[in-house]
């Protein structure tokens, strides 16, 4: 009986751990069944400028500028959307402006000066988070190689937060920047 006594509790002991990963297996079941991917987190956009109704606005991740136009309402009539990329995916935090042409009353003063000025006022800023090579080499001093860079700044570093941020660019120094500032946004 004494020989016994070990083997007993070696027995007992195996029952015992082969009840509770039972158990626990059991409980990681449902665990596992209830679990679910935490809901992907929806991103806060301000759109502004020549919109029905400019604000903030709560979209899915993986939306893009057209998702984010139409829940603004869509453009006005005086919209300028040549400027923007509607294609381009969103990123949370990120400003869309939509620029506007003036439109004044026909026969007044004021219209025959604009109809005059008329290509320079349809002029808007370049957007350096959405604009495109051929949009950038517009800019004074930007060729196919700067713009290039600036493209490729933004795929490694994130969209611009500020317009001095260009400044980073390899190739851009201040002088550049001092041409460039009164014609660029973010």
């Amino acid at each position: 009986m004494k020989q016994r006594w070990p083997l007993l509790v070696c027995c007992g002991l195996l029952l015992l751990s082969l009840g509770c990963n039972i158990w626990l297996l059991r409980e990681n079941r449902q665990l596992l069944a209830a679990w679910q991917p935490a809901a992907e987190v929806p991103l806060q956009v301000h759109v502004s400028g020549a919109v029905a109704k400019p604000g903030v606005y709560t979209l899915e991740k993986g939306c893009r500028i057209a998702d984010a136009l139409q829940a603004a309402g869509g453009a006005l009539p005086n919209a300028v959307l040549g400027g923007l990329n509607l294609a381009k995916p969103l990123f949370d935090g990120e400003q869309i402006q939509v620029a506007q042409t003036l439109q004044p009353q026909e026969g007044s003063a004021a219209s025959t000066t604009l109809n005059f000025l008329q290509p320079a006022a349809a002029t808007q800023l370049i957007n350096l988070n959405t604009a495109t090579a051929a949009e950038l080499e517009t800019l004074p001093g930007i060729g196919p190689v700067k713009a290039q860079a600036i493209i490729d700044y933004r795929q490694q570093n994130g969209a611009f937060s500020r317009i001095e941020d260009l400044t980073k660019v390899s190739g851009i120094g201040s002088k550049t920047f001092e041409k460039l500032k009164h014609l660029i946004t973010i």
